[in-house]
């Protein structure tokens, strides 16, 4: 049996220009390069233009992300909103001046001309998961948990504000790669996820769809499995089983009811990461045997790490800028 590999890639497409993920992401060279390389490398579907890509529509709406140094991802320290009065009346961003969204849009434009075989996919994030890094993941717990109609409001309100990132997306011939793993179990139980959540899912998931014509993916982590009837409510095309969740239940259950819909069966990212060849032939063997349930599945990795098993990076020594160019490092 032979199913797709899809590879998930983004602060890793780092190692490929030998630099940190600060770098690459705030460069749109190296951004480019980086992608294009490791695309080259796996030929992977699709390439996710971007390293830290939960940040775009936090910075965009005035958040700070902070250089973490060495080769960590880049995140959002202090969350802006003080409070859900503040989120209530938070103003749309403008895709063309705000943040790096206008960077990516470039970079992936490029990637689509110099790749014209890959899938290129513009990360476009969810209203739980910009929620997440605006009003920081505690206190927005604490929110769900005692004002959930003040909180569905608000990511509401995050969901129609993605329309204008969605439109440049679509305008710039480019596709969404929609994700939303914050939203997911055990970050909110299912009934939180049902009733606060799952309203403002569909709707940005129904824009993203207007917008670019098709349905897109919906790209969550966690135990989704005890969400996944209210998934498949929004119209998605495809689903992601991980490694925590049921992975056998999740794709019978698509099996019987959305045979239409595709499932990417991630390994455990333990075994992507060992170099035991006989453990990692034993996984694949294990989601070749769930995928024989189902004609639309793709062998997945969850994240992949900037570094290898070993710490090291690849024998290239890397780019660096010059003008507008990038050149080898010989040093």
């Amino acid at each position: 049996m032979k199913i797709p590999f899809s590879p998930a890639v983004y602060e890793h497409a780092a190692r490929f220009v030998g630099r940190s993920p600060w770098e690459v992401s705030r460069d749109g060279e190296l951004l480019f390069e980086a992608h294009r390389r490791t695309w080259l490398e796996y030929r992977h579907t699709p390439i996710a233009v971007g390293i830290d890509i939960y940040n775009l529509e936090a910075e965009a709406y005035g958040a700070t992300v902070r250089n973490p140094g060495g080769d960590a991802i880049p995140a959002i320290h202090e969350p802006p909103i003080a409070d859900l009065a503040a989120a209530l009346n938070l103003k749309p961003y403008d895709p063309d001046k705000d943040g790096r969204i206008a960077m990516a849009i470039d970079v992936g434009r490029r990637l689509k001309k110099a790749l014209p075989e890959a899938d290129v996919r513009i990360p476009v994030a969810g209203p739980f998961s910009i929620a997440f890094n605006l009003r920081g993941i505690n206190d927005l717990c604490l929110d769900v948990a005692l004002e959930p109609d003040r909180v569905a409001r608000f990511l509401m309100r995050l969901a129609e504000n993605q329309a204008v990132f969605c439109k440049a997306v679509a305008q710039a011939g480019l596709d969404v790669a929609f994700f939303e793993s914050a939203a997911s179990p055990p970050m909110l139980s299912p009934a939180q996820f049902h009733e606060v959540e799952l309203p403002a899912l569909k709707r940005i998931l129904e824009i993203a769809a207007s917008c670019i014509g098709h349905p897109v993916p919906c790209i969550m982590g966690g135990d989704t499995f005890r969400i996944l009837d209210d998934i498949l409510s929004t119209g998605t095309s495809y689903l992601v089983s991980n490694v925590e969740t049921d992975q056998a239940g999740f794709v019978r259950r698509i099996a019987a009811t959305h045979p239409h819909v595709r499932v990417r069966v991630n390994m455990d990212p333990n075994t992507v990461v060992c170099r035991n060849p006989q453990r990692i032939y034993a996984e694949i063997d294990r989601i070749l045997a769930i995928a024989a349930w189902h004609p639309s599945c793709l062998l997945g990795t969850a994240r992949l790490a900037l570094r290898d098993a070993a710490g090291e990076h690849p024998a290239d020594q890397g780019v660096r800028r010059v003008g507008h160019t990038l050149e080898p490092l010989t040093e």
